[in-house]
């Protein structure tokens, strides 16, 4: 579940929690104890703020989050295929 929530929020600046609830089509209660185990890693940027009286939630992948998930997907591919992982320039 990790994993969807760190490639979703990979495609998009920002997004508010409802919108990838209904992305990665889990429960509130599920994606916020998610959200909580990947804000706590240093992964997810967590922004609060409301909407007219509204609370709302917004949701990003801080640079590390987006390091980890590359380096996870070049892990799977070089599982999958046998391929060594694409480097990263900055390191």
């Amino acid at each position: 579940m990790r994993f969807s929530i760190a490639a979703a929020l990979a495609t998009v600046d920002e997004v508010d929690f409802r919108s990838l609830r209904d992305a990665i089509e889990i429960t509130d209660s599920a994606l916020s104890k998610q959200i909580t185990l990947l804000e706590d890693a240093g992964y997810v940027k967590v922004r609060k703020g409301f909407v007219g009286k509204r609370a709302r939630t917004w949701l990003s992948l801080s640079p590390k989050g987006r390091t980890a998930l590359t380096r996870h997907v070049a892990a799977l591919q070089e599982i999958a295929f046998g391929t060594p992982p694409v480097r990263d320039s900055n390191r």
